[in-house]
């Protein structure tokens, strides 16, 4: 049912070995796995918004991050059904969703050399700046590469498959702000 073990597929994948997509489930069981944690982490973050009154911004927050989650696995199937590779498609999103949890110690790595850089005299914001930028590069590399492995295709069809998820990705993140704009949410 499920890959035999996600946090060594997740790391395996980190370094560059495609080996690691063999890891993950490949049925819609471990789908749903890998997309329960995402799910009630933004109920919960919804929730507490809703509860200190924010309800518009939990409502947004939520229906924006869900579009976002799922974009992720129905952009993963699209690319898959088009390469002829959609029997690989459950493994592959599956994968994608679990490695969102490796910003967090990403995110601790990043902290750490920006107060070694800060430390060693560079300004805060371009040491901050820099790291935010190494992750979301190396981050892409990772989707590209998980795509790349995990749908057994091509180079130049896994990056057009990631650069579309994360344009659809983008615009809706920014559709709902927009939206709001529109409507007199921001006076």
């Amino acid at each position: 049912m499920f890959g035999s073990n996600v946090l060594k597929g997740l790391l395996l994948l980190a370094r560059g070995k495609a080996a690691g997509i063999a890891e993950f489930g490949n049925s819609a069981d471990a789908l749903a796995a890998s997309l329960a944690p995402l799910l009630a982490f933004l109920l919960v973050g919804s929730a507490l918004a809703a509860l200190q009154g924010f309800w518009h911004i939990a409502l947004l927050f939520l229906l924006m991050n869900l579009c976002a989650v799922l974009t992720v696995s129905v952009a993963t199937h699209t690319g898959a059904a088009l390469a002829g590779r959609e029997s690989l498609w459950l493994r592959t999103a599956t994968a994608l969703n679990w490695s969102i949890w490796l910003l967090i110690p990403l995110g601790l790595l990043a902290g750490i050399l920006t107060g070694l850089l800060t430390q060693a005299g560079l300004p805060f914001t371009p040491a901050f700046d820099a790291m935010l930028c190494l992750i979301g590069l190396y981050f892409f590399w990772y989707h590209w590469f998980t795509v790349r492995a995990g749908l057994q295709t091509s180079l130049p069809r896994a990056l057009l498959i990631v650069l579309a998820t994360n344009l659809i990705i983008g615009l809706l993140s920014v559709a709902p702000d927009m939206l709001d704009y529109a409507f007199g949410g921001h006076s």
